[in-house]
This record gives C-alpha cells, structure tokens and sequence, in this order.
C-alpha cells in the first residue's frame, strides 16, 4: 500500500494512491480527487500537478 501527500488550503491528506478514481480540475487552481469507497477531496494544484504527485508516488 503506497501512501501520497497531497496538500488542501484546509489542510493536508495522506491518500492510498490505488484509491484514486478519477481526477477534475476545479476553480482557483484546485483540483477534486474521486476516492474509491469515499468522497471526493479537494486539494490545491492543477490536474497536471496532482496527477504526477500521486504517479510519482
């Protein structure tokens, strides 16, 4: 199980990366993460951004 950091405004979330559903991209530079199981979290970064985060693991 691999773990990812991936930073909010509102603070920070610790993600089990094969969590990850789906990725879209939100105002002011935010992205939604769709979680497997969950509700989608909202984190700061583009889609481009979050998206190597969670690849580079």
């Amino acid at each position: 199980m691999k773990f990812v950091l991936l930073k909010s405004h509102g603070g920070n979330y610790l993600v089990v990366a094969q969590n990850v559903a789906w990725l879209r991209a939100h105002e002011n530079d935010q992205t939604k993460v769709g979680m497997i199981g969950s509700d989608a979290i909202l984190v700061a970064g583009s889609i481009e951004q979050t998206a190597a985060t969670i690849l580079a693991g």
